[in-house]
């Protein structure tokens, strides 16, 4: 490495001090990105389930083993277009290697069979904001809603989508203080309560 100019013990300390800062700002951007993500409905029911940055960074990668399952399910598929596990199973691996319109068609291939499922809905809904279609999103968190009004992630996500995409305040607080009236104690990826989450929300639009 070429022999950089001395500096004074004070300059070395204020570019060590500007250092510090960025990377701090850049942890808090990183962090935020993850605690305003939107969830996978977790395997077996409707809570919300906390996405880590480690699994937000694994997105679009498959496993040797997973590849070979997804080829397996694109066969069994065709020759079988009504087994409605398989084509669930389809949108999944879809939905973790990023390729949000082939888990759209495989999820609704699955709801065509099985309409009501509020877990396969809630998926459809996250492969719907990930493609660039928020309120065609929050339809599908509404019908993940309508079939099982308990689903706490759908509830969790449409808020999301209703804040950060569609701008709508009004709409995101109602989502939410759904979820709160169905359990009190939900939280936000942070650890912070839902509840909190709104009061904060409705001071700020009393100031």
């Amino acid at each position: 490495m070429a022999s950089q100019p001395e500096q004074s013990p004070a300059g070395g300390y204020k570019k060590e001090i500007v250092l510090v800062i960025g990377l701090c700002c850049l942890i808090i951007g990183f962090l935020s990105g993850i605690i305003f993500s939107i969830y996978k409905t977790p395997a077996g029911g409707g809570a919300t389930k906390v996405a880590t940055g480690q699994q937000e960074a694994q997105a679009g990668k498959l496993t040797d083993e997973q590849a070979q399952h997804l080829l397996q399910l694109e066969l069994e598929v065709q020759k079988n277009p009504k087994n409605i596990e398989a084509w669930t199973n389809l949108g999944h691996l879809y939905f973790d290697s990023d390729q949000a319109e082939k888990a759209i068609a495989a999820y609704n291939k699955s709801l065509d069979l099985a309409p009501n499922n509020a877990d396969v809905l809630t998926d459809l809904g996250v492969m719907y904001r990930r493609a660039g279609n928020p309120q065609q999103a929050v339809a599908s968190f509404d019908r993940a809603i309508q079939a099982n009004a308990k689903h706490e992630t759908a509830r969790f996500n449409k808020g999301i989508v209703l804040l950060y995409d569609l701008k709508d305040q009004p709409g995101a607080i109602a989502a939410w203080q759904g979820l709160v009236n169905l359990n009190p104690m939900a939280t936000a990826p942070n650890g912070q309560l839902i509840s909190e989450m709104l009061k904060e929300m409705q001071d700020k639009k009393m100031k």
